[in-house]
């Protein structure tokens, strides 16, 4: 008997919806989910050890951002030019060798006296890898789970990177100060390996989703495919932009009030984490299509209280109720996830993933140039707005194609049946969908 269970065989065991408890009986979800939460925390604790070494080192605060976001920069350049790679590898072996190579790789930047050009060096590479993993991670996660599983399990990986990203910071916190910066860059090293355990053991020997020799024309050329479509670009660019604005004004927090900084963006964990939660386990399917960009607005409007200069309490509550609007990243995902088909699922979200940090790492970047010529919650404000503006726009686009449908009397889903095979050149259409809304 296979060990793979079907996605049949998980919706006749879950007649009243997915559960928690449900996810972690699913085979394979909970090496894959102990895999991802060991990796962020190895990110975290390595990063934060790193960032605060090249301080240190090099005494220039522009370097030691870097050193913390870089990669998330190098992942642009990833998925470009590696992401058909992702459909195309063995998952179990990929995501065990990508561990792996982070756990040597994070090694290295922890040799004594390492050059600086050397260590930007090892995070581009790893920059790289990552973009690769995220496709591999998030195709896996969409083949295990059925469809109606997908955002329940989203939810509980999101919550869990982002219960792991607040521990790692207070573990790397601890180690910089109890043994040194380097020392919790080889925690990090320590932790990647950790990651590779449940990856190489826990997972089955699946083959690769798609057939052929990843290249970079194969990346551009599925790329290309996959924006070919409204549909598509509108979630692409809602999964990337007003998120990654509001990180822009987040990352300001610093600047902005440095003695309350750790409490904001503990505040925007924990209302991260709750709409995660209630986005994913409580919100009805009737109710996802229209909460979409709504839900996603809210993510901008409370940063527009910063314009009064609002007092800590005011302060606090805004980056709580802001932070719960990244909910709308799940249901945007769902979206996403419905308009590609099965052999391109891996790429479609490693894009997804590596967009979307690279966004950030761009916002981050321009909040903090902006803030050169003016105060930090007067750039919030303007980012806010900007991610206000984009949110507008798509949701109106959405509604005017969705009217245009409805007159056409053929949904959104069936306009795209009709595409050329993957590895032709692509026609007018686009590719096929997996579902129909």
């Amino acid at each position: 008997m296979s060990r793979h269970r079907s996605r049949h065989d998980i919706r006749h065991h879950t007649p009243q919806g997915p559960r928690c408890r449900t996810l972690f009986r699913t085979p394979e979800f909970t090496p894959l989910f102990l895999a991802g939460s060991a990796h962020t925390a190895a990110q975290t604790v390595a990063g934060l050890g790193l960032a605060t070494l090249v301080l240190r080192t090099t005494g220039s605060p522009f370097l030691s951002a870097l050193a913390l976001f870089g990669p998330s920069l190098a992942q642009f350049l990833g998925a470009t030019t590696l992401l058909s790679a992702a459909d195309r590898l063995p998952p179990r072996a990929a995501l065990s060798g990508i561990a792996l190579f982070f756990a040597a790789g994070t090694a290295v930047l922890a040799v004594p006296a390492l050059p600086a050009w050397a260590v930007f060096a090892v995070l581009f590479a790893e920059g790289l890898a990552a973009s690769l993993g995220g496709g591999v991670r998030y195709g896996l996660l969409n083949e295990i789970l059925p469809r109606e599983a997908y955002l329940l399990g989203r939810s509980v990986t999101n919550m869990a990177a982002g219960a792991c990203q607040i521990g790692g910071f207070v573990a790397g916190g601890l180690l910089v100060a109890l043994l040194s910066p380097r020392g919790a860059v080889l925690a990090g090293a320590g932790l990647h390996l950790a990651a590779a355990l449940p990856a190489r053991l826990g997972l089955g020997a699946r083959p690769p989703r798609a057939g052929g020799r990843p290249s970079v024309a194969a990346t551009r050329r599925a790329n290309a495919l996959l924006l070919s479509v409204p549909a598509r670009r509108r979630c692409y660019l809602a999964l990337w932009v007003p998120n990654g604005l509001i990180v822009g004004c987040e990352s300001l927090f610093v600047p902005y009030a440095p003695e309350r900084a750790g409490l904001l963006f503990a505040c925007g964990a924990f209302g991260m984490l709750a709409g995660d939660a209630v986005v994913g386990r409580f919100l009805p399917a009737r109710l996802r299509g229209r909460l979409r960009f709504p839900l996603q607005a809210l993510l901008a409007a409370p940063f527009l209280l910063f314009a009064l200069d609002p007092g800590p309490p005011l302060a606090l509550a805004a980056v709580t109720v802001s932070a719960v609007g990244y909910g709308a990243t799940l249901l945007h995902q769902e979206r996403l996830t419905a308009l590609v088909p099965e052999e391109l699922s891996g790429h479609a979200l490693g894009l997804h993933s590596s967009g979307m940090l690279a966004l950030q790492g761009a916002s981050a970047a321009l909040a903090g140039a902006l803030a050169q010529y003016a105060s930090p919650r007067t750039v919030m404000v303007l980012l806010a707005l900007a991610s206000l503006a984009v949110t507008f726009l798509l949701a109106r686009a959405d509604r005017r194609e969705t009217k245009k449908s409805a007159v056409r009397g053929v949904s959104d889903m069936t306009t795209l049946q009709s595409v050329p095979a993957l590895g032709t050149r692509p026609a007018a259409g686009s590719l096929p969908s997996r579902a129909e809304t």
